[in-house]
């Protein structure tokens, strides 16, 4: 009788610095088997990145880094900063060798703007004012066809919350990795200003997003309804935005949608070929 195959080893790089989250709870959820696309699910490890400059090995089946709350700058010439830093080189390094195994790494929201401003991809600055909301992702042509959104609608939706934007990418730093910009934020044809990047990819291993793929609907509706959080939101955007949120969050065809594609996708891109 065949021996079991050995359960996946995902590594969760976590950015919140234990700061409250449900994007560090939903990922968990889903990596270990109770969401859609997590290949049977299996063991999850969490690297206190942010917290303790904890980073993992290069022995995992595939890698995420969390979201995070303040500042992508705030972490300027920190241990926990150059250790994350010091991992993404590592990590590129490893999938440039011919012969080994691809390291897959999902960087997501904040991990995200460390990553463009680490390899100079773009400029990170922060916005005039806060984006945040259930928010529709434009796909560039590259985007169009990317494994990362397919089975998505041009534009789908995301869970968007930020204070910071990815602008201005450079075309000189990305060619030299072979990456390519995969979405931009809404039209806003009314605002003089450059959209910004929501979606970028490095490499055919590392790819990065500036919105919440694993923003899970049930749960997420669950969070907003906290009369804590309902009474933060309506004082920061007002009561129309709170109700606009709670119906995209609702609509089946739209974060349940993204939810159920974009993190399957890129693990199905990850466990290829690892029996």
């Amino acid at each position: 009788m065949p021996a079991a195959p050995a359960p996946r080893r995902f590594a969760i790089l976590d950015m919140y610095a234990g700061a409250p989250n449900q994007g560090l709870r939903c990922l968990e959820d889903m990596l270990r088997g109770g969401g859609p696309g997590a290949a049977g699910g299996g063991e999850v490890t969490v690297f206190a990145t942010r917290g303790r400059g904890e980073v993992p090995g290069l022995d995992f089946d595939a890698y995420f880094a969390t979201g995070g709350p303040g500042s992508p700058f705030e972490g300027e010439g920190t241990a926990w900063e150059a250790a994350y830093f010091e991992f993404l080189d590592r990590l590129l390094d490893a999938n440039r060798r011919p012969g080994g195994a691809p390291r897959h790494l999902l960087a997501i929201c904040y991990s995200f703007e460390l990553l463009c401003r680490h390899f100079r991809l773009a400029e990170v600055t922060r916005r005039r004012s806060p984006s945040f909301g259930v928010m529709p992702v434009h796909l560039t042509p590259a985007g169009r066809t990317d494994p990362l959104f397919a089975g998505l609608p041009d534009p789908f939706y995301a869970v968007d919350n930020r204070d910071w934007q990815v602008v201005q990418p450079s075309s000189r730093a990305l060619d030299a990795l072979g990456g390519r910009v995969l979405a931009l934020e809404k039209v806003r044809p009314h605002v003089a200003l450059e959209r910004a990047v929501t979606a970028m990819r490095l490499s055919p291993e590392v790819v990065g997003v500036q919105f919440h793929p694993e923003a899970e609907p049930e749960s997420l509706l669950a969070y907003f309804r906290r009369p804590e959080l309902r009474r933060d939101i309506v004082l920061h955007h007002g009561e129309a935005k709170y109700a606009d949120v709670l119906a995209k969050v609702a609509d089946p065809g739209l974060l349940a949608r993204t939810y159920r594609t974009v993190i399957p996708n890129f693990l199905r891109a990850a466990l290829a070929g690892r029996g």
